[in-house]
């Protein structure tokens, strides 16, 4: 049976003719490359919502209680949708109330980074997120809170990040500086509304769970958003719901979707962009991602590597993205780049080495080879 290969920036998408037209086909790659094309054409990470509630709308008890609302085939799902992201995001109440491990556990492969977004830092001294053995947690406040804490957080192994300003929209900027392509939130029902509002939210997965908690003050999937008419609710479009076991997932897009076909080349203009890539090669490589099946030749790739130094002494890196961010500045007779250098090579992860490198990069252009 034919079948149509569509290019995609290197993504080939295989699409039966008989079931569908093109333009089914392209709006199906679409939809499997949205992170892809809304890092690209937005300068941010794809940004997904997960809660699972109750039929009442609820996602805890009024304790704060919430373990398990949904069955253990949509937990398995949520393991899923983890181990497809860079990193995944909580806030300060569900480290307090829940203490998640926030693992892909029981799923094979890919383990993202941990963010818990909290101003105060008013945060249990012990917690599952401290255990990197796990997984590695990054921790995102404030500047200057509870610096205590923060050494003590450092001393476990976890990340501190300080913002002059704690958004959700400034994180998500950290993640893309990071190299992060799709970020997965699941937090509570206030830092839900500030990233919805922030319009750093792309698509919401709803898991609705066949029990009825009630509770005047049991909390809900999304806080306050300022909107006192239905007319002004946010509508998701390309709504799809599917059963699982006794629950039922919702997912959809948060409407407006940007139209993304200008980033997009066209069959013909591919051959405009490289002479050298025929729009119907069937012999591309691809490794956007280190779990992919080519994914060791990725510069995130968990490799060292030996190069080289300017004197002929061979060092070893962490992973080629820290080779090839120190490069930018290696061979610049200037001690700040040497120092930026020096920086990288610390780096405790190939994702800090690119923000690095990209922010240096940004704010001291001078510096560069």
């Amino acid at each position: 049976m034919k079948a149509f290969k569509l290019m995609l920036w290197g993504r080939i998408c295989r699409v039966n003719c008989s079931s569908c037209c093109l333009q089914e086909a392209l709006k199906s790659c679409l939809t499997v490359n949205a992170p892809l094309l809304y890092r690209a054409a937005f300068h941010v990470p794809f940004s997904v919502l997960k809660y699972a509630m109750t039929a009442d709308g609820k996602i805890a008890a009024s304790s704060g209680h919430a373990s398990w609302i949904s069955g253990k085939a949509s937990r398995g799902r949520v393991f899923e949708l983890r181990g497809r992201s860079d990193a995944v995001i909580v806030g300060g109440n569900t480290v307090r109330f829940d203490d998640p491990r926030l693992t892909a556990r029981h799923v094979k492969g890919h383990v993202p980074v941990r963010i818990v977004m909290s101003q105060s830092l008013n945060l249990p001294e012990e917690a599952n997120l401290w255990n990197l053995n796990d997984a590695y947690t990054i921790v995102a406040t404030q500047r200057g809170a509870r610096r205590d804490f923060q050494r003590k957080l450092a001393m476990k192994g976890v990340e501190v990040v300080e913002f002059d300003m704690l958004n959700p929209r400034a994180v998500m900027s950290y993640c893309y500086d990071r190299g992060y392509l799709a970020v997965l939130w699941e937090c509570g029902g206030t830092l839900a509304a500030s990233a919805i509002s922030a319009s750093v939210i792309h698509k919401v997965y709803a898991f609705w769970a066949p029990k009825i908690i009630g509770g005047l003050n049991a909390p809900t999937p999304v806080g306050e958003l300022g909107m006192s008419q239905m007319t002004q609710a946010i509508n998701l479009i390309d709504v799809s719901y599917e059963q699982i076991d006794r629950d039922m997932l919702m997912s959809g897009f948060i409407e407006p979707i940007p139209d993304l076909s200008p980033v997009i080349p066209s069959v013909e203009e591919i051959p405009s962009i490289d002479p050298e890539v025929s729009p119907y090669e069937t012999n591309i490589i691809s490794f956007y991602k280190t779990w992919d099946i080519f994914g060791a030749f990725s510069n995130f790739s968990p490799h060292s590597i030996q190069m080289p130094d300017e004197n002929g002494d061979y060092f070893t890196w962490p992973t080629v993205e820290h080779y090839y961010q120190a490069h930018k500045f290696v061979g610049v007779d200037n001690p700040q780049a040497r120092d930026i250098v020096q920086e990288i090579k610390l780096a405790k992860s190939p994702e800090e080495a690119a923000r690095i490198g990209r922010t240096r990069q940004k704010g001291f252009p001078e510096l560069m080879v």
